[in-house]
């Protein structure tokens, strides 16, 4: 019978009380971190308990288009009039007042006149797709994606717009989309996470970790972080000059101790998680350094992605590892960048020509690499932000928060190829004609993994808890997305 979590039952999960003084001493002393018990593990491959039962998937509701998911994550909202939506209308009224109506602005007080786009668009590919010039190696893959015009959110604050496209819902607490197809898809290869986080090594973005949480689910589903440099898992190796033969009687000892605190509290799914991420960080130490090797790409590909350029090698090598990753097994990759780059109040041009320059080619790359392997069709790439940017100007030179209209592309999945969904007004402002919400967004999603939003669900705070939570959003499938 499939695993069906119940939180309602989960009275100790978020207890500090579970945890006895003694024992959190003496692992704070001895058992900081993860390769301790993962090298337990390797000496004995047992008691996979509930920690295996934790990981079970529940499986797909229909056949899947999909298998996998890359998201490329855009911190801050890409303005869309900017980047992927040309709108005429601003130039004709550049520099005069906005002639439409209200605007629901963020930041009232610098509310400026219609702001025209400082860039030209192209037509691109044989679908004559319309995109920014800052976009070159996009509009090479233009015949690959479905770009999506009509995107609306529910909220102009960030943190709140995260939680949106995020988890489905504004507040928070909630279970990340990648959870939720963790939870039901589980992983094809036990030796690496099923759901693996990609992070800037200029720090994490806004929001932190609950970007990638699992809320009340357990929180074996949360996003794994590989972290770019030498040391990408933290602590996955064991300390250097420490006797084999000691550390190996400390391990197993170790391990006892958390197997009987395990039975003591079934409820605690951090615990249950705790010993499932060490078995799996034991395999771990063996998987990862080769996979995060790059060494091994050829010369074509490291130019693709632009490994040997300062200015984008960072991002192109997350990219690469995001394509290596699916590759192996792993079923949601999560690429993100620190801070929120692209929330551009002032100095908007100069702010995107830069953040264009640093991840338009290695985000074309990715999408021609997986369909050069034949991987693209079975895998999503979804390339979005929480939200747009205003038609107008914030003081001189920059754009304030649109929640009403945002652009996104997506890739491979069955999605449609060389595709424009939906339109905006004239000005830009709000999405008017096939209007996406997020929820559906979040429903066709999981269409394309072959999941059906209302039937995957959780029993939370007293009623079964969907990812788009249908009865109050009336989510539907966009299936004029797919082909």
């Amino acid at each position: 019978m499939p695993f069906r979590f119940d939180s309602r039952n989960s009275t100790l999960l978020n207890s500090p009380s579970v945890y006895g003084v003694n024992r959190r001493t003496f692992l704070g002393q001895h058992a900081g971190n993860v390769g301790l018990l993962a090298l337990a593990t390797l000496l004995s491959d047992q008691n996979q308990g509930a920690a295996a039962e934790a990981a079970r998937s529940l499986g797909h509701h229909f056949q899947p288009r999909a298998k996998s998911v890359i998201c490329l994550f855009q911190n801050g909202g890409p303005s869309q009039v900017d980047l992927f939506d040309p709108k005429p209308e601003l130039s004709r009224w550049h520099g005069r007042p906005y002639p439409a109506g209200e605007l629901e602005t963020h930041f009232d007080k610098q509310k400026g006149n219609v702001l025209e786009s400082p860039y030209q668009f192209r037509r691109c590919g044989q679908s004559g797709m319309e995109l920014c010039e800052l976009l070159p190696h996009t509009g090479s893959i233009a015949d690959e994606i479905t770009l999506v015009r009509s995107m609306k959110t529910g909220s102009v604050d960030h943190e709140a717009a995260l939680r949106a496209i995020h988890s489905g819902r504004l507040f928070a607490g909630m279970p990340s989309w990648g959870s939720w197809v963790t939870y039901a898809l589980g992983t094809e290869n036990r030796d690496l996470p099923a759901y693996v986080v990609l992070s800037d090594p200029g720090g994490l973005p806004i929001d932190g970790e609950k970007n990638w949480s699992s809320g009340w689910l357990p929180a074996v589903y949360q996003g794994t972080v590989f972290r770019s440099g030498p040391s990408p898992v933290l602590n996955l190796k064991s300390p250097d000059g420490v006797d084999a033969r000691a550390r190996k009687n400390q391990l197993q000892y170790l391990e006892r101790l958390n197997r009987r605190q395990a039975a003591r509290y079934p409820e605690n799914t951090e615990l249950t998680a705790r010993i499932a991420n060490f078995e799996t960080a034991a395999r771990m130490q063996t998987s990862v350094p080769k996979l995060l090797d790059l060494s091994d790409e050829t010369e074509d590909t490291r130019c693709n992605y632009g490994l040997d350029n300062p200015a984008i090698g960072e991002y192109g090598a997350r990219c690469l590892t995001a394509r290596k990753l699916v590759e192996q097994g792993v079923r949601f990759v999560g690429v993100y960048m620190s801070g929120q780059p692209w929330d551009t109040h002032s100095r908007n041009a100069q702010s995107l020509k830069g953040l264009c320059a640093r991840t338009d080619q290695p985000s074309a790359a990715l999408v021609k690499d997986l369909k050069q392997r034949g991987l693209l069709d079975s895998t999503i790439v979804i390339w979005t932000g929480e939200f747009g940017r205003l038609p107008i100007s914030q003081g001189p030179d920059g754009r304030d928060h649109n929640r009403h209209a945002f652009s996104l592309w997506l890739a491979g999945g069955g999605f449609k190829q060389g595709y424009v969904h939906g339109s905006t007004d004239p000005f830009g402002y709000a999405s008017v004609e096939n209007v996406v919400e997020v929820p559906d967004l979040h429903a066709t999603l999981l269409a394309s993994l072959g999941l059906d939003h209302t039937r995957l669900t959780v029993p939370y705070d007293g009623r079964d808890t969907t990812l788009t939570d249908s009865e109050v959003t009336h989510a539907e499938v966009v299936t004029g997305l797919f082909r």
